[in-house]
């Protein structure tokens, strides 16, 4: 019969009579060492810097090569759709909150940093801090307000603002927004590294700037105290409040907070496109932001920001193979729906809610489960 002692001795990594180690057991399995947690964000924005040097062409994705304008330029629209999806994912995603307004912070932003470089000629950096300022305290206001009711109701509340906000802008009030056709920037504010095409790889670098900027603060407090919070309100509720915490103070943070991201992406988003138009202000286009979270998975830490890319991406294809020779060859009611970019998406999005409903990022641990299952089947 085997002691303690002699199980001790024989265990993996103990120590022998002479004061070694004893070696682990023949067949014991070894751990594997897993990466840092930041090993994976900094293999993707070491990836993400490094695109302006590469001259690789992709056929069929891209017109040019990688580190060509046009290539970056439309990298660099999917990187500031990225970041603003992970500011939308604060809410919806991590705290469960439905808003229907986020476009209104987003819009608040470029609007406001484009006007202040029009009208009162201010350079861009002061543009771009009292844009942010303002729209991160239009997103507090605004927040305090749309915060009292819950569920639907919230979202009808966020809903109402971001149509008010719309029909300000369209109406062209003392013909400063620009009306329908928008503002342009104005150039002669901006320094000369973020104008023309020749320096399209510094937008580029902005758009990756700010895409970084909003993960790493998004996931930097979902893992926090104040996340930990989120996570029990997104959950339940009332569970919360019975515990003794207050959901209201961290609700209206994470309001917040994704308004000051959305109204820092607005700025981006005037310095990457070169002026600033009332499509952004729509309702519709806080519904495509939901899409894009969903369809890449919300509340997770690249969901969001894939989901946005991929989104982007296709719409811009889309667009640019519905005007080819391809589609005009095919029969009318067969080339009308599929020359509609949304139409395209809009059921892909339905068959990824009904098949993957956690996402793109999901996908991959889907197939591995499906596979291990085939696999379990056949022993």
């Amino acid at each position: 019969m085997m002691t303690d002692t002699d199980v001790a001795a024989q265990a993996p990594g103990a120590s022998t009579p002479g004061g070694g180690t004893a070696p682990p057991a023949a067949g014991g399995a070894r751990r594997r060492r897993r990466p840092p947690a930041w090993a994976g964000p900094v293999a993707v924005l070491a990836v993400a810097l490094s695109l302006p040097f590469s001259t690789l062409y992709v056929p069929g994705l891209f017109e040019g090569a990688l580190n060509s304008p046009s290539t970056l330029h439309l990298i660099a629209f999917c990187l500031v759709l990225g970041g603003l999806a992970t500011s939308y994912d604060l809410l919806y995603g991590r705290v469960g909150l439905l808003s229907f307004g986020h476009s209104l912070y987003f819009a608040c932003g470029a609007y406001t940093a484009a006007l202040l470089m029009r009208v009162v000629e201010l350079p861009l950096l002061w543009s771009a801090l009292i844009a942010v300022a303002g729209g991160t305290l239009l997103s507090l206001v605004l927040g305090a307000v749309s915060l009292r009711v819950n569920g639907i109701a919230l979202a009808m509340v966020t809903l109402a603002f971001a149509q008010a906000g719309s029909i300000l802008i369209s109406r062209d009030p003392g013909r400063l927004t620009g009306g329908e056709e928008g503002l342009s920037l104005n150039t002669a504010m901006v320094p000369d590294a973020f104008v023309g095409v020749v320096n399209t790889v510094n937008l580029y670098w902005v758009a990756v700037a700010y895409a970084a900027v909003s993960v790493c603060v998004v996931w930097w407090l979902t893992t926090s105290p104040v996340g930990r919070v989120w996570q029990g309100i997104r959950a339940n509720e009332q569970r919360v409040a019975v515990l003794g915490v207050n959901p209201y103070p961290y609700k209206l943070t994470a309001f917040t907070v994704g308004g000051g991201l959305a109204s820092l992406g607005g700025v981006v988003y005037l310095l990457v496109v070169g002026g600033v138009t009332p499509t952004i202000t729509t309702a519709e286009f806080t519904l495509t932001l939901l899409v894009m979270v969903a369809l890449g998975g919300a509340g997770t830490r690249w969901g969001p920001l894939l989901g946005a890319a991929l989104y982007t991406y296709a719409d811009h294809r889309l667009l640019q193979l519905g005007g080819s020779e391809a589609f005009t060859a095919l029969p009318a009611w067969i080339a009308a729906p599929l020359s509609q970019p949304l139409f395209i998406l809009g059921t892909l999005f339905v068959l990824m809610v009904f098949f993957f409903p956690g996402g793109l990022v999901a996908l991959p641990g889907r197939v591995r489960a499906a596979l291990r299952d085939r696999k379990d089947a056949r022993k």
